[in-house]
């Protein structure tokens, strides 16, 4: 079908708002930063002396009243003495107690803790402990959380309900920060290294569902029911989630990599039938990448799909979804080529966080791109498992319509900032060139699954990645790196031609930058390598065409001679 001129450009516009919808950061509207920032983005002194070795969270919520009750058990070790510790709560939440045990898995010989509020920070006086020592802090909270109006973007506690007017309850907190449900160590660079418990009060109506796997559920003499979930393995703080309504699951076995992977899946009862349906794409995925990327992350937790009250997000092991039960990005191709439409958006988009995200995990969120930019690629990855490496490449060429090039990928450090939006498209697009440039899937993939490999269960800096990228294809890309992630600027490949002569350079680019370029000039395909100096070679014809492989990430402008 042809498309009119104005049609196509309504559609452009129309696949920019949605791309940009899907992007959309909590927190990526800051223009000045605050005493609260810093200390929420930083590795405060009052952070610095102790690492996060497990959670154990207790929470009740109180759906009519939009309250919670609750209590985390942090267990800590001591890396260094120190006398001031601070715990991140958000308001308008509170803490009612904190206390100390001094021997790990005993409830006996609690010290209670003094402690003073700076917004939503809490800094806790602490009596000397000696280092490698493992405490545990036993913090009570009660509030009111910050309610999500429009999850996930819009982060918080999320009281709705379902279609046959039930309860219906979840969080969705990422760049807002777990903090503003429960009490915790609030940056990504911390994770829990022993995994984490969740145990959920519920009315005994209700099912309750959690990260990893199910301990158990008790059901209380009051209508009410415990239902207590556990991961093993370290957790990002936003990826422990509840879910809370009228769930039924049904269970299937995955053969991968590492042998059985138990996957469950976990919906409101009414849906049933169509996600049974729906769900068949999971194993699809998990075959993909685990080929792509390694091994799923996480098999002693298993993988879930769990049907979420907002359109999605990676919970770790319990990922949300949310996207209707249909095909596409809430039905609509964020691409514009139709490969879009060919499989679910949010089984494919949430669960490849789990490779990227939640088994490497940037220590600052100003890193997020590697977060967003790897994920944003498995889509292009999934697309190219499905349905070969033409409908991949289309799929990626067709998201550039949703970058917008207003600010840097990466954000300032410290803060809590995010970048640009631009970490899905634009740095999807970045990897796609590389791609193209290393010019051997073997390698490719070999960096894909050893980023994986080398940084399981880590937190890492973007330099990090990029120096592995680099020195894994044998390639020195910092100069990629720093033109894609850190500058607003698409490198403009300029060229002349006079007879069997081509002249080319790179402008609006960085000092220094150059890569190599496939191109077809006349009838002969070659490739070039183009920096910001002109070069000339000759072509083999006097046609005069010339067209650079659309995989490249790069504008293209005829000049004069």
């Amino acid at each position: 079908m042809k498309i009119g001129t104005f049609s196509f450009l309504l559609l452009n516009l129309s696949l920019l708002v949605i791309a940009s919808s899907c992007a959309a950061q909590p927190l990526g509207d800051k223009k000045q930063f605050t005493r609260q920032d810093t200390l929420r983005g930083t590795i405060t002194p009052e952070r610095a002396w102790w690492n996060v070795l497990r959670y154990d969270i207790q929470v009740t919520p109180d759906y009519l009243g939009k309250t919670i009750q609750g209590r985390n058990r942090i267990t800590i070790q001591v890396l260094k003495p120190g006398n001031k510790l601070q715990l991140d709560l958000q308001e308008p939440m509170v803490i009612d107690s904190i206390f100390l045990i001094a021997q790990t898995g005993s409830d006996g010989g609690k010290t209670n803790l003094t402690f003073q509020r700076d917004g939503n920070a809490w800094f806790v006086t602490m009596p000397a402990l000696t280092a490698n020592a493992t405490p545990a802090l036993e913090v009570n909270y009660h509030g009111k959380p910050r309610e999500a109006i429009r999850p996930p973007w819009d982060g918080g506690w999320i009281w709705t309900k379902d279609k046959q007017g039930r309860p219906w309850m979840s969080v969705a907190c990422q760049g807002l920060g777990a903090s503003v449900w429960y009490p915790c160590k609030d940056h990504q660079s911390d994770e829990p290294d022993n995994g984490a418990s969740l145990s959920i009060t519920v009315p005994d109506t209700l099912v309750a569902v959690g990260n990893g796997r199910l301990q158990g559920k008790t059901t209380n003499n009051n209508g009410t029911a415990t239902y207590t979930w556990e991961v093993k393995n370290p957790i990002n703080n936003y990826n422990i989630i509840p879910y809370i309504g009228k769930y039924v699951t049904w269970h299937e076995d995955f053969a991968g990599e590492k042998g059985k992977l138990d996957c469950d899946y976990w919906v409101l009862d009414y849906d049933l039938e169509k996600a049974k349906k729906q769900f068949t794409q999971a194993p699809k995925m998990l075959k993909c990448f685990e080929y792509w990327f390694g091994p799923y992350p996480f098999y002693e937790d298993g993988y879930k799909l769990v049907e979420a009250p907002h359109l999605g997000m990676e919970h770790q092991s319990a990922v949300a979804y949310g996207n209707k039960f249909e095909n596409g990005y809430l039905g609509r191709d964020l691409s514009g080529t139709g490969w879009g439409l060919k499989w679910d958006f949010i089984i494919v988009h949430e669960s490849g966080h789990e490779w990227f995200a939640n088994n490497i995990t940037s220590n600052d969120i100003a890193d997020m791109w590697v977060h967003e930019g790897f994920t944003n690629y498995s889509e292009t990855i999934f697309t190219t498992c499905e349905y070969g490496v033409e409908a991949g490449n289309e799929y990626c060429i067709g998201s550039r319509v949703g970058i917008r090039n207003d600010i840097p990928i990466i954000g300032p450090y410290g803060v809590n900032q995010e970048g640009s939006g631009d970490m899905y498209p634009k740095a999807g697009n970045m990897l796609h060139t590389i791609r193209q440039i290393i010019n051997n899937d073997s390698i490719f993939r070999n960096i894909l699954r050893g980023l994986n490999k080398t940084y399981y269960h880590k937190t890492v800096t973007s330099k990090e990645v990029e120096a592995y990228i680099s020195r894994q294809a044998n390639l020195d890309f910092s100069k990629v790196f720093d033109q894609y992630l850190r500058t607003t600027q698409i490198p403009l490949l300029e060229y002349a031609i006079k007879g069997k002569d081509l002249k080319f350079r790179f402008t609006n680019c960085i000092k220094g930058f150059g890569i190599p370029v496939k191109i077809k000039f006349g009838k002969e395909e070659k490739w070039i390598r183009a920096n910001e100096e002109w070069t000339i070679i000759s072509g083999t014809t006097n046609s005069g065409a010339f067209t650079v492989d659309k995989n490249f990430y790069i504008e293209v402008k005829k000049v004069n001679w």
